[in-house]
């Protein structure tokens, strides 16, 4: 399981934000949903790789945000709150928050196992390389790209049309916004996350879990 916390940052000058993070978490697929812990903090449970991946570029988007993340197994039954979960993946994501809040100006995510693992070391490196994509974003790069979320089987020039703006704009602007890249680190983070599940809860050799394997 994967066990997100994830905290607000600077919430005494902002104010809270925590309402406005839950909606935007609420289209996740999760096996606990997210919902405020303690303070500014919410967090979640959740069974697929890819919906990680999914929550964290939706959290990063936001920009206010320490993410912790943990890796391992859980009490179970699961209980219908998160904060009333139990287990090394929470523990794990415990730790994951607190080292998250030191990370300084690189984007605020840690990922922490039950197990040592190579594998949680490299989804954190991808998954901080694709944040730092999404959280550079301009306001009119990101129109574009919600633009093109919405209509999947629009053309560029579908949505210049629909934006107002010129397809060579809507062009410039998926390059820019690393569009590519970001989809890219998604299959990639997910993919690694996958193989760091299996460290932390003891499934191969020592040497697989070193990221040998």
């Amino acid at each position: 399981m994967f066990v997100l916390t994830i905290d607000q940052r600077g919430s005494r000058s902002t104010g809270d934000k925590v309402p406005e993070l839950l909606a935007i978490l609420a289209q996740v697929d999760t096996v606990v949903p997210f919902e405020r812990s303690v303070g500014d903090e919410v967090q979640g449970v959740i069974d697929d790789p890819l919906a990680v991946v999914d929550a964290v570029a939706r959290t990063l988007r936001e920009r206010d945000w320490y993410i912790g993340i943990g890796i391992g197994p859980v009490d179970l039954p699961l209980p219908a709150a998160s904060r009333e979960g139990s287990g090394a993946a929470f523990v794990a994501a415990r730790g994951a928050i607190d080292a998250a809040k030191k990370t300084g100006e690189r984007v605020p995510l840690v990922i922490r196992g039950s197990a040592v693992s190579e594998w949680a070391d490299a989804a954190e490196a991808v998954l901080v390389l694709f944040g730092d994509v999404v959280r550079r974003r301009s306001a009119a790069e990101w129109r574009v790209l919600d633009a093109l979320s919405a209509a999947p089987g629009a053309t560029q020039k579908d949505v210049a049309a629909s934006l107002g703006i010129t397809a060579q704009a809507v062009s410039k602007a998926i390059v820019r916004s690393g569009r590519q890249e970001e989809l890219n680190g998604r299959r990639a983070a997910a993919l690694l996350l996958s193989h760091a599940t299996k460290c932390s809860l003891n499934v191969g050799a020592d040497r697989y879990c070193e990221g040998n394997g």
